[in-house]
């Protein structure tokens, strides 16, 4: 498995390297976010991980020029910005994981597999339309509309909404969506899903009599008519 890791701290960037060198991995090391991405888009790499603060690009604009170019690439960001705001940035920008420094090597090695078995699991078929009451999402166009009305989402807005459509009806806590949504035990000492949850309620509920989004004090939230 091919890794780069843009990181300007030189020492960090060693450690790093040398510890998933011992595990097998190959490691290409990037000073800055412009020569992260020439090699991003150039190396055919299997996973690339990131600082967010970066000389020239940083790790945002780079998560999001690779992401375009590179939907399938998984994006690790490791950084000192820990906050739930951060966080929101990070994932908004198409990291698909998120390690706040400082970290264990041991924990860093979890992420990159579970990142790794997450992209070449087999995905199963799929319905091209889900549908619930007077909302509909289209996986395939990606575009969402309730009573024909269009509502634009983020990418990780989408995956949450599409997670609440497959498991409509049914107390979703936030340990679940956390692991089935983001697909990481990130910690939870944030308000990290609750802030989306929050962004899906205005983009969906807010302009709407009949609420689908719902709260359930001490369990987590339920997606259902009324």
């Amino acid at each position: 498995m091919k890794i780069l890791v843009v990181e300007d701290e030189e020492r960090v960037g060693a450690l790093i390297r040398r510890g998933l060198e011992e595990q097998g991995y190959t490691v290409t090391l990037a000073w800055d976010g412009e020569a992260g991405l020439k090699l991003a888009l150039g190396g055919g790499f299997d996973l690339v991980i990131t600082d967010i603060v970066l000389p020239r690009i940083n790790g945002l604009e780079l998560s999001r020029a690779i992401r375009t170019a590179l939907p399938s690439v998984p994006i690790l960001m490791l950084t000192a910005l820990g906050t739930t705001d951060d966080k929101v940035e990070g994932f908004d920008a198409g990291a698909d994981d998120y390690l706040v420094k400082p970290f264990d090597l041991r924990e860093l090695l979890v992420r990159i597999r579970a990142l790794l078995k997450r992209r070449h699991a087999p995905v199963p078929p799929q319905p091209v339309l889900l549908r619930y009451a007077d909302l509909e999402m289209d996986l395939q166009t990606k575009n969402v509309t309730r009573s024909g009305q269009e509502i634009h989402l983020t990418p990780k807005e989408f995956r949450l909404l599409e997670f609440m459509l497959q498991n409509k009806e049914r107390v979703l806590s936030r340990t679940e969506i956390a692991e089935k949504v983001w697909e990481t035990h990130f910690d939870t000492g944030t308000n990290f899903i609750d802030v989306y949850i929050n962004y899906l309620r205005k983009k969906v509920d807010k302009a709407f009599e009949v609420k689908l989004i719902h709260t359930k004090p001490g369990m987590g939230f339920i997606f259902k008519a009324g």
